[in-house]
C-alpha cells in the first residue's frame, strides 16, 4: 500500500510537470491532479499490460517506440475518466507520457527502487 501511495505521489508530480511544460495537458485543481494520478496508477496496473501484449508486434517493429503511444493512450484514458484532467490530442499525450516517465525514472533512481531487485 505504501508503494502505491509513493507511486501516486510521483505520478502526480509528473502529471503536474506535464501540465506546466506540455501544451494541451491541464488540470483544474489539486484534487483532480491527485485523482488523475491514482486513476492512472490503476489504469497502468489493469489496462496497460493487456495493451502491451496486444500491441507487441507493433512495439517490436518500432523497436519499442510504440510504447510511447501506449503510455499516451493510458494517460488519455485517464483524462477520459476524469472531468478535471484533460489531454488534448495524441501529441499532448505523448509529451505527458515522456515527462511522467522521466519523472518516474528520476524518482526511482533517487529512491533506489532498483535496490530491491537484488
Amino acid at each position: 500500500m505504501l508503494r502505491f501511495i509513493v507511486q501516486a505521489i510521483v505520478t502526480a508530480l509528473g502529471l503536474w510537470l506535464s501540465a506546466k511544460v506540455v501544451p494541451g495537458v491541464d488540470f483544474t485543481s489539486t484534487g483532480s491532479l491527485v485523482a488523475a494520478a491514482v486513476v492512472l496508477g490503476l489504469v497502468n496496473a489493469i489496462v496497460r499490460p493487456l495493451m502491451v501484449i496486444l500491441t507487441l508486434p507493433l512495439t517490436i517493429v518500432t523497436l519499442g517506440l510504440f510504447l510511447l503511444v501506449v503510455n499516451a493512450a493510458m494517460i488519455g484514458l485517464t483524462a477520459w475518466f476524469l472531468g478535471g484532467f484533460s489531454v488534448n490530442g495524441l501529441w499532448a499525450g505523448i509529451g505527458a507520457a515522456i515527462v511522467t516517465g522521466v519523472v518516474s525514472w528520476i524518482a526511482a533512481s533517487l529512491f533506489g527502487e532498483g535496490e530491491r531487485a537484488r
